[in-house]
Formats: structure tokens, C-alpha cells, sequence
């Protein structure tokens, strides 16, 4: 491709709507498109420990499709968007330079944004001030820290809650570090920000009738699969929804809160089942309406009618085929 950029396939779509059965479609076999590594762009796969309930693709799965950005932090972690576009980016060269098309595959919306349209004008994170921050806050407490914010930054403080302690850490850490609030850093619109070179980006859908019977379908098999086991032993290890990870749909629902506080695992694993269920849906809908912003994305349905299913394939085949042939993946 032109310009030296290293083109880039990006392939999302709503949770449960077939991401990964495509690309094993598209990508392996003897009528492979093309030599492909896959980045993952999902919130959840980020985890160590966070298998069934993120629907990781398993070790079969990862033999004939290389996979990239998967258990990459413990559950008390942080992953940001400025982490992933600095990982997929990197990842990006690496795989081009061993003559293979990275495709860039997911449904976490923010992550594929940043990567297209780069981050907002804000200072990158900062692993040493960040834990000082982390050990101020166990020792003194969010309602210290929120003071402090509001000291130098009113208005952040003014929108963020003292017990959002991810957002309220990155506000103290900015100021720390840049020497000037949050709040004066420009946040860029989609408009105003430039769109990376060199990218194919497809979109999945399906019925919204067919798209919520598979969602139910997964949380079924996730379940027979051992996911209570899976986040009993999260659980056992010390991680609550107060960690990044467990905050995710899948394992946030196993859990209540006592009046102290505390965490707690529940005992009803059909109350579970069909919670995870229900915000799977919502948070599909919601993946959906934040993905139309997308811009130049090129959208296909597909539907489980045998026919219907196999014209959009054709045409998803053909569009990234051509592609590929653009910047010489073939």
C-alpha cells in the first residue's frame, strides 16, 4: 500500500453475532483468503483467568488463527483504550513484517474507534504516577483524593464521582504529570480527529430476533461450560467487581453487595444466567448504535437462512479479498 502504512482489516460486530466463525471461515482451510493474525479488540479476552465468560477463542481455535492481545493483565489491571491502540499498533508492524494481514477483530467499540481515529489530545498514561496514586488511595482514601482533584481541577471534580476511582486516579494523574488539569486538554470529535490510513473496516449484523436467541444460547453454554466455577475461583483469588475485569458483563452478575460492602457470590445460577443474559442484549444494542458512528464502515447481514447467509459471505470474501490484493497480503 501507498505511503508506507501498514493496512490494517477491521472486523466488529455485536456480541454473539459470529465474529470468530467468520474469520475461521474467511481465514483457515484450504480456500483461506489469505495469511491472517488476529488482534483482539475485546475488553474482557484482555484478562488472564476471564475464559468462558469473555468467549475467548480456545487453543484450537488460536492454532489455525494466531491471536494477539489476549491474556495480557491480571484482573486488577487496568486496560485502557491508549493501551490497546499503543498494543494493536505494535502488533500491527510485527505481523506485517511476517508478510500477514492483521485483522483487528472485536466488539469493544472504544478500543476500534481510538485505533481508527487516533486518541484524544491527552497525555499517555504513566505507570509510575499511577501506582503512587493507587497507594495514596488505599492509604488516605477517595474522599482525600477527590478533595485534592478539586483543589486543582474543579471541574473534573465537579463530574467525576469520588468512588469512580479509575476516572478520578487519570484526572490526579494528568494534572501530575502534564502540570494542568484534565479539563483543559481538548476533547476532539469524531469529526475533528484524523482517520488512520490503510483500513478495511466491516461490520456484522443480524436480526434482532435472531441476534438475542444466540445471545441466550451462549449464556446457556457458558454456563454448562463452568463459568460459576470459573469466577468462583476469580473469586477465591481476591477479585470483586471493585477490579477492572470483574466489572465486565458475564461476571459482574455474580456477585451482590452486602450493607458493608462487601462482596458476595450468589447461589442462584438461573437468576445469574438470565441477568447476564438480559444486560448481553442491552449492551448489543448499545455496541450497535455506537458502531454506526464508525464512519466508512461497510455493513452485511447475516442471517441464519442458509442462502441469505451465504451471499453476504461472498460478498465479505470479495471485499476483503480485493483488499488484501491492494496492499499485496495475497
Amino acid at each position: 500500500m501507498a505511503g508506507g502504512v501498514d493496512p490494517v482489516l477491521i472486523l466488529f460486530g455485536p456480541t454473539a453475532s459470529g465474529k470468530t466463525e467468520l474469520l475461521q471461515r474467511l481465514f483457515t482451510g484450504a480456500d483461506a483468503l489469505c495469511k491472517v493474525e488476529v488482534i483482539s479488540a475485546d475488553s474482557a479476552q484482555v484478562y488472564r483467568g476471564l475464559d468462558i465468560g469473555s468467549a475467548k477463542p480456545g487453543a484450537a481455535v488460536r492454532a489455525q488463527l494466531p491471536h494477539h492481545l489476549i491474556d495480557m493483565c491480571t484482573p486488577d489491571e487496568q486496560f485502557t483504550a491508549g493501551d490497546f491502540v499503543r498494543c494493536a499498533g505494535e502488533a500491527v508492524r510485527q505481523i506485517r513484517q511476517r508478510g500477514r494481514l492483521p485483522v483487528i477483530s472485536g466488539g469493544t467499540g472504544f478500543y476500534i474507534n481510538n485505533f481508527i481515529y487516533g486518541l484524544p489530545d491527552t497525555p499517555p498514561a504513566d505507570n509510575a504516577i499511577r501506582a503512587e496514586l493507587k497507594v495514596e488511595l488505599n492509604k488516605l482514601g477517595s474522599e482525600v483524593l477527590h478533595a485534592e482533584l478539586a483543589r486543582v481541577d474543579p471541574v473534573s471534580a465537579a463530574r467525576i464521582h469520588q468512588h469512580d476511582s479509575y476516572r478520578l486516579l487519570r484526572a490526579l494523574e494528568v494534572f501530575r504529570l502534564a502540570g494542568r488539569p484534565l479539563s483543559s486538554f481538548k476533547s476532539f470529535s469524531v469529526e475533528e480527529r484524523s482517520v488512520r490510513a490503510g483500513v478495511l473496516s466491516i461490520g456484522i449484523e443480524r436480526p434482532r430476533g435472531e441476534l438475542y436467541a444466540r445471545i441466550n444460547k451462549r449464556c446457556a453454554a457458558m454456563m454448562s461450560a463452568g463459568l460459576y466455577e470459573e469466577v468462583s475461583a476469580l473469586a477465591a483469588a481476591g477479585y470483586t467487581p471493585r477490579h477492572p475485569a470483574l466489572r465486565a458483563i458475564g461476571y459482574k452478575e455474580f456477585f451482590i453487595q452486602d450493607d458493608e460492602g462487601a462482596y458476595h457470590l450468589l447461589n442462584d445460577r438461573a437468576a445469574i444466567e438470565g441477568l447476564i443474559a438480559q444486560n448481553s442484549r442491552r449492551y448489543a444494542k448499545r455496541q450497535l448504535t455506537y458502531f454506526k458512528t464508525v464512519k466508512n464502515t461497510e455493513w452485511f447481514c447475516i442471517e441464519e437462512d442458509s442462502a441469505r447467509s451465504q451471499r453476504a459471505f461472498t460478498e465479505i470474501a470479495s471485499r476483503i479479498k480485493r483488499f488484501a490484493e491492494t496492499c499485496h497480503a495475497l
